[in-house]
């Protein structure tokens, strides 16, 4: 019989989610992302991570499932998992968790079992974080373009730079976690665990966190988890190919932006955004290799906050799609055919500036006429085509 160490550190799963958006006729932790549930999934990161003792809060009438998934999750650490009952609200559910920990932990995290993929790592980190006198959380940097508003009605920006999207485990020194929740407020529903703990005077300090430790609440949470999975199995090392075409005829406002840059004297191209036609195939081609859809789900016109945008803004937040879903980019190759402007002396140019919105991947850009040939012979309009090739990640 395997020995097992006195952990110092406890984590609390809390797994009461009821899976109305995702559909579910289940618990969502209880619903399968593939042959594995959400919890099983959260469990497997869990055990990967350093020694701790696992307290699993399940909802009424699902603690035999859930001591079943810890077991094939826990294997010889089963003796340090405890499943509990949870309550009618996340605050009665972490405090049941919380009264189930040992007598000589120091450190407790609280993690949500929808964030299933959270990285072990992650879960080691925050647990190395937590001083005696303050709480940790990781959060990631908020991306897109906030707005303050009322009913329909856009009042405000909001400044993003002072925002950050926060995700769990959260960690807390477990003396002052359990002072914070003797402390609070009866019927005052705190949003996480951090909020309670800042509530009763104890500082909460962040740490990088991870795009793998999303919340799956909707169905196309549950794609995207899907696809990250899938993207770890036997074909991981395979490459995936898309392709991408763009057409833009001539004739919009201001200036001509092609391949990333300004092309003062030439006339411009007409679209949604700057209708820089290289940019866009690049687009729809990483999308595509990825199974991300294409372009206009992501940047149509249903998204005004790209109307005007360039094309560094179009690769940075495609870039950002592919990773979130798991993917990194090998490389571009582009071909545009059009009589103007003329392309050579400005091609490495070009190429840097779309490579660098891309992080670094490398991006060939050529350029051909069509001897007069179809529209863009006839210098209406401008064509292009775009390959990419991604790897999961």
């Amino acid at each position: 019989m395997t020995l097992l160490a006195v952990p110092q550190t406890a984590i609390i799963i809390v797994a009461g989610g009821s899976g109305t958006r995702l559909g579910a006729g289940v618990p969502k932790a209880f619903v399968g992302i593939d042959q594995r549930s959400i919890l099983r999934h959260a469990l497997d990161g869990v055990f990967a991570a350093a020694t701790a003792q696992v307290i699993i809060v399940a909802p009424a009438g699902y603690e035999g499932e859930a001591e079943a998934e810890a077991q094939a999750a826990a294997g010889d650490r089963m003796p340090l998992v405890r499943v509990v009952t949870g309550g009618a609200t996340r605050h009665d559910s972490v405090a049941a968790g919380l009264a189930e920990v040992w007598a000589d932990i120091t450190t407790v995290l609280v993690h949500d079992a929808a964030r299933a993929l959270t990285p072990p790592e992650l879960i080691d980190a925050v647990a190395a974080a937590v001083t005696p006198d303050s709480g940790v959380i990781p959060a990631l940097a908020v991306i897109d373009t906030l707005k303050r508003v009322e009913a329909d009605s856009v009042t405000a920006a909001v400044d993003r730079s002072v925002l950050v999207a926060a995700q769990t485990p959260q960690g807390f020194p477990r003396a002052l976690l359990v002072a914070a929740f003797a402390a609070a407020e009866p019927g005052v529903e705190y949003t996480d665990d951090a909020q309670l703990f800042a509530a009763s005077g104890y500082p909460v300090r962040r740490i990088e966190g991870s795009e793998r430790a999303f919340k799956i609440t909707t169905p196309a949470d549950l794609e995207r988890a899907r696809m990250l999975l899938a993207s770890r199995g036997p074909a991981a090392a395979i490459p995936r190919v898309g392709i991408g075409t763009d057409v833009h005829a001539f004739g919009g406002e201001g200036l001509l932006w092609l391949a990333g840059l300004e092309w003062p004297g030439e006339t411009p191209l007409s679209g949604h955004s700057d209708g820089d036609a290289v940019a866009h195939a690049i687009v729809d081609a990483l999308l595509g290799a990825a199974g991300l859809g294409d372009i206009g789900q992501h940047f149509g016109t249903a998204h005004p906050e790209f109307a005007g945008a360039h094309a560094d803004v179009f690769l940075r937040r495609t870039r950002e799609l592919l990773h979130e879903a798991g993917f990194t980019i090998g490389n571009v190759s582009v071909q545009f055919q059009a009589n103007r402007p003329r392309f050579s002396a400005r091609r490495a140019e070009a190429e840097a500036v779309l490579s660098a919105a891309l992080g670094g991947a490398p991006v060939a850009v050529g350029a051909t006429t069509t001897d007069g040939l179809g529209f863009t012979g006839r210098s209406e309009g401008i064509s292009v085509t775009a390959v990419a090739v991604v790897f999961p990640i």
